[in-house]
This record gives structure tokens, sequence and C-alpha cells, in this order.
């Protein structure tokens, strides 16, 4: 009996995913619950694990290539039985949907060279656990790292070494998807994935909400001498371990503001023409990765304290920038903050993620003149600026969250007195 897994619905009423990587090549022994690929949608990469014990039979597609929600991607039959005809099975439950009986419509993609499903996986490289988790870490693929350990392991310098810039080859490998088209005076990209996503996410967005966008130049002279201060002790302040820096104490003000002002935490019921409060927040922190922009969240992030949300925003980041961003992590934000400052922007007019009311951009921390205590000084300046559905939030609460985070940063110790 083979065993047929089909490509799953990994989001909310996706359709189609993107093979990135096979984990696996036909012969391969396989265990209920390995991963045997990386597919993107447009919302995520994520890691498909396969729900069932045997061997790979065949890859029925190659990387590179856009499969629908449902379509069988691999064949696994039991160990010592793998020339028995193909027998459809039920896919693990929520790892599928129901077979259609309708003939399956042609591959959206080239027709590969002979030996390209086998050639597409690779043959499975030599290295420990340790070696394997590190590779995984660092988004490293070992089929691309050149082993120099004995009998051809991979060893941990090897991965670390693949990280490291290489002169660019002579004859580049040909495209596992469309190439962009270019004519000497323009370029044609194809727009897929995240960033077809969040093309249409953001479009929708600025012509649906309202946008009305406001700013305020804080002196955080004051939180940046906090940070140094938590970065030479952190055991004093219980952040032993923990990432401290502007974005943190950023996220606390903004949640601190979000208390003061709860009204602003909200989203708009077009169908029945409601104001939806919420008494939760879940902060979306705006990324930029390989893959384009993904926005994804802290659930709860009101109910943690410095150090959890530390921790949290670590994470968050981590994953992102490593593409493994889940799809339950980009769904549900209510507030978003976007740090443009890391660009060297001073400020900017941000977008509403869809579904949420206000965003909040974070220009660069610049030493400027500033007027101190009455004297020119000076001083550790930023610009920010609030975003926020007119449909939910008016000048004036729109105007109380931003000065409410402006003065916690001006001065952090309302960080705890405003708590």
């Amino acid at each position: 009996m083979v065993h047929e897994f089909k490509m799953p619905d990994v989001g909310e009423g996706l359709t189609e995913a993107e093979i990135l990587t096979w984990h696996v090549r036909p012969g391969d022994a396989v265990t209920d619950g390995q991963i045997v690929c990386e597919v993107e949608t447009e919302k995520a990469a994520v890691e498909l694990p396969v729900p069932f014990t045997g061997v790979v039979r065949e890859l029925l597609f190659p990387e590179g290539s856009r499969v629908d929600v449902g379509e069988v991607i691999i064949t696994v039959a039991p160990s010592g039985d793998t020339e028995e005809p193909r027998e459809r099975q039920p896919v693990l439950v929520g790892y599928g949907v129901a077979e259609s009986t309708a003939k399956r419509r042609a591959r959206r993609t080239t027709t590969p060279p002979p030996g390209a499903r086998r050639d597409a996986a690779g043959a499975r490289p030599l290295a420990k656990p340790p070696v394997r988790k590190l590779a995984k870490d660092l988004g490293v693929d070992l089929r691309g790292v050149t082993p120099s350990g004995p009998g051809g392991v991979v060893t941990r310098e090897d991965v670390r070494a693949a990280l490291r810039p290489r002169p660019e080859a002579a004859h580049p490998p040909e495209a596992k998807t469309p190439a962009p088209h270019d004519d000497g005076r323009e370029t044609r990209v194809p727009v897929r994935g995240v960033q077809k996503a969040m093309a249409r996410a953001t479009a929708g967005s600025a012509f649906t909400a309202p946008h009305v966008t406001e700013f305020v130049t804080v002196d955080v002279t004051r939180t940046m001498k906090l940070i140094e201060e938590v970065r030479k002790d952190p055991g004093t302040y219980g952040m032993t371990g923990l990432r401290v820096g502007p974005l943190l104490l950023i996220a606390k003000a903004l949640l601190v503001a979000i208390r003061r002002n709860p009204d602003i935490n909200a989203s708009w019921d077009e169908a029945n023409q409601e104001i939806v409060r919420k008494r939760y927040v879940n902060l979306g922190i705006a990324a930029a990765t390989p893959r384009g922009l993904v926005v994804p969240n802290i659930k709860d992030a009101h109910a943690r304290t410095l150090p959890e949300l530390a921790e949290s925003l670590g994470e968050l980041v981590a994953t992102a920038r490593a593409g493994k961003t889940s799809p339950d992590a980009l769904q549900g934000g209510t507030v978003t903050i976007t740090n443009v400052g890391v660009f060297g922007v001073d400020t900017g007019t941000p977008i509403l993620n869809p579904g949420e009311s206000a965003i909040l951009a974070v220009g660069a921390i610049k030493l400027q003149p500033w007027v101190h205590k009455g004297r020119v000084t000076p001083r550790r300046v930023t610009t920010l600026a609030l975003s926020f559905d007119h449909r939910l939030v008016d000048g004036e609460l729109g105007s109380k969250v931003l000065a409410d985070v402006a003065a916690v940063l001006e001065h952090p110790k309302r960080l705890i007195t405003w708590s």
C-alpha cells in the first residue's frame, strides 16, 4: 500500500504553495512526523512533516513548482513494500482536503529535464544531529555544503564556512523559478509568495481604511541611558541573556500608551458596521526578510513583563529573519511597530496592516542640538509617526496615544509609574 501525502492548507484559506526545498529523495526512509520539504505560501515559509512511516517512492513536483492545496506531492511505501501499486489513502487530519474526482489540472511548471526530480532532492548529506540543528538555525542547506570531516561528514566549521561570501560563479545555476525578464531597458520580475500577499494587503488597506498620520519629535536621551545601564548590569534588571535595545523600550512604551487609551485597540467590522474593541494586544513587528516584508505579532503582548517581552521579541525577529515565521504568527495582530530608523530614515507615513487600528513608525535615533533645561545641548532625538484608521480613531485619541509614547520615551521611569 502506497501512501500519498497531499499539499496541506498551511494557512487560512490558502489555495497554493511553492515547493522551496526537498529534504528527502526517492529511496530515503522516513518516519511519521519527519520534515520532508519546505514550502512557501503567501504568508510564510513552512516546513511540512509527513504523516507516514516508510520509504519515499516518488517526489511528484521538483523544487520551484507551485502546487494547489490537495494535490499529491510525495508518495511513501511501507518498508519492504516499495513496488506495490499506488492506492489513494486519507491524509493526516488538518493536512489536506478531500480528493476531487476530477482530473488533476496541468502542473504550472516547466517540464524538468531527465532526472530533475531525483537531482532536485539531492543526496542526503552526512552530518551529526547537532550540526544539522546548527545548519537549520542558520538557514544553511546542508546539500550545498562541502564536507571536510572523515568519510565526507559535514562539520560545524563547514556550516559556518557556507555563510561566508564566495566568489561569483562563472556559470550560475539554472533558476528554479521564472527568472526576471530583462530586455536591456526594463526588467520584469514575477511577484509571488509573501511579496504578492503584501502587495495585495497594503493596497487593500490603503484604499479601504482612511489613514491619518501624526508626527512627534522626541528626546530619547534618558531612554538610551537606561538601555546602556541594563546592558552593563542585566542581572539587576532581570534581563540576563536577553537583548535590550531601543525597539524593546519603544514596544513597552506603546503598550503603556494603549493601556492608558484602550479605545485605540480596535478593528472595523464592515459586515455589521461595528467597531470591535479588543481587551488584548497582539503587537506586530514589521520585519524585512529575504522573502519580503512580513508582520508577525507577539500574542497577548499587553500581559508580558519587560523580560518576557524581550524574549518574545528576540524569538520573533530571529524566526522572521530565518524565514521560519509560522502562519499563525502572521494572523490576529491589533497594532504594529515598524522601525524604519534601522535604514537611516528619519520618519515615514506607514500603511496600516489590514485589520489593525494603528501602526507606529520609529525613525533613526540621532545626536542633535536640543533645548534642554534652557540650554542648547546635544541630545539623542528621534521622530515617531503614528498612522491610524480614522473610522476607529479620531484625532484626539490618536494624538493622546502618540503623546503618551513620546512621554514614556522622554522619561522612561513612567514605564513604572504609568503601568
